[in-house]
């Protein structure tokens, strides 16, 4: 599957959404990636999180882990490919955290991976909570690189798509600036 499939995919389904967006990560942007649209069909996501574990396939990944809320779906699906444990990480007063009796044991090789990726802050910090458990982060993925490949994530990555899509703080959003206001279709508050 090339990258302008995985984007026809997320054109047929209304999740490639044009206007004014809140990103979570505080920025704004003209173009917003709304993958729970594409995920919510059962057999696309497997289709897609199958096509993302083949790059991990001969790197003896033994859990898969992901961000709440938008990376679960992809965590689940990707490491029924590879055939692991799946397992994500929720805020607890605004940290990421292993909760509901998730566990990483010493040494175990965790693949980090994402719906999108914008700054990457999501992904980092999910890095950190499996370092912090005493696993081995082996790579990152997601089904869209947003950053154009310049996210800086401290290990390995790989996306499906990787697009360069401007993202604008609030002081120098054009947008702002011609008088609209954004929204906010994600599932994460700001910080």
């Amino acid at each position: 599957m090339n990258q302008e499939e995985v984007l026809d995919i997320y054109r047929r389904t209304g999740a490639l959404l044009s206007g004014h967006f809140l990103l979570s990560s505080g920025l704004h942007s003209d173009r917003y990636l709304q993958s729970a649209l594409v995920l919510q069909q059962p057999d696309i996501a497997t289709k897609l999180c199958a096509e993302l574990a083949a790059h991990f396939k001969d790197q003896r990944i033994e859990a898969v882990i992901a961000p709440a809320l938008g990376g679960v779906f992809v965590s689940h699906e990707t490491a029924r490919a590879l055939g692991v444990r799946a397992l994500f990480a929720e805020r607890v007063n605004g940290e990421l955290t292993l909760r509901r009796g998730f566990t990483i044991k010493p040494g175990e090789r965790v693949l980090v991976v994402e719906d999108v990726i914008t700054t990457g802050k999501s992904t980092r910090e999910t890095i950190e909570v499996v370092k912090k458990a005493g696993g081995t982060v082996i790579a990152a993925a997601c089904l869209v690189d947003r950053s154009g490949g310049k996210a800086d994530l401290g290990v390995p990555y790989r996306s499906l798509v990787t697009l360069d899509v401007p993202s604008y703080a609030v002081e120098s959003c054009p947008m702002c600036k011609a008088g609209s206001a954004p929204v906010k279709p994600g599932s994460r508050g700001l910080r």
